[in-house]
């Protein structure tokens, strides 16, 4: 698909404004200089993104912070929703957000490389990257909350209409895997609908057969009646117990 702009003008490229653009006006570029251009741009987007997929949060801040391993435990699946069930709100909270970080930083650096085919490269290949790292013999989580982040960068309105069906199906079945899966697999239709055919379609039909592939062994669990459901309870707000008159008075005395 890249290889396209081989032996085009670059004063007639109409594309957005990105790297790729620039250094094809800038110099003056054309015919096969127009090719290797673009061919080392798609390279960038593709290995920079897939070693930065590869860093985890999960397995980090678990050796960091428990001197243990999150994939020993649970799902074994170094990612979020295990996080959550083995060691609490706080570090699948750091695991989220650092994820989502990665995710957003490498799909914005395809963007500003590559413009729309560079988004959509480096998107799919954070996400391989979280699932298959290379820093950790290419076990990794399942890439649900960096697609999420992918989806939020390449069309806001998407992911909104996304956010809302993974919702719909985790608050009614509880089942984040089930979620997970059906999210996945709609957002292309969604995408395609909203914002037309191209690049980022193909990488979400590339990513949401990775992402099904992924959760097969929960679909069997499914199948099965034993996936286990999220427990919606760790989701809510502890309020402080109003303190008897007797205590009250014991502290202040103390202070």
């Amino acid at each position: 698909m890249f290889l396209l702009y081989a032996n085009v003008d670059p004063s007639v490229i109409e594309v957005p404004w990105d790297l790729r653009y620039w250094i094809l006006h800038h110099f003056s570029i054309t015919g096969n200089g127009v090719a290797i251009v673009v061919f080392v741009a798609a390279l960038l987007c593709i290995v920079v993104p897939y070693l930065l997929g590869s860093i985890n949060p999960a397995i980090i801040l678990s050796k960091e912070f428990r001197h243990d391993d999150v994939r020993k435990h649970g799902s074994g699946n170094a990612g979020t929703t295990n996080m959550l069930r083995t060691y609490g709100k706080r570090l699948a909270l750091y695991t989220f957000l650092l994820d989502l970080c990665k995710a957003a930083l490498a799909t914005l650096l395809g963007k500003f490389l590559l413009g729309a085919d560079g988004g959509a490269l480096a998107g799919f290949f954070v996400v391989f990257g979280h699932m298959f790292p290379i820093y950790y013999r290419f076990r990794g989580g399942k890439g649900v909350a960096c697609m999420a982040m992918v989806m939020l960068v390449v069309d806001p309105l998407t992911f909104l209409f996304e956010l809302a069906i993974f919702l719909i199906i985790v608050i009614g079945t509880r089942y984040v895997s089930l979620a997970s899966v059906m999210s996945a697999l709609i957002y292309p239709l969604i995408l395609n609908a909203f914002a037309g055919p191209g690049p980022y379609v193909i990488m979400a039909i590339s990513a949401a057969v990775f992402i099904t592939f992924m959760h097969r062994e929960n679909l069997k669990r499914l199948l099965e009646n034993k996936e286990s459901k999220l427990d919606l309870a760790q989701f809510r707000i502890r309020r402080k117990k109003k303190k008897a008159p007797e205590e009250a008075k014991q502290e202040d005395r103390h202070e």
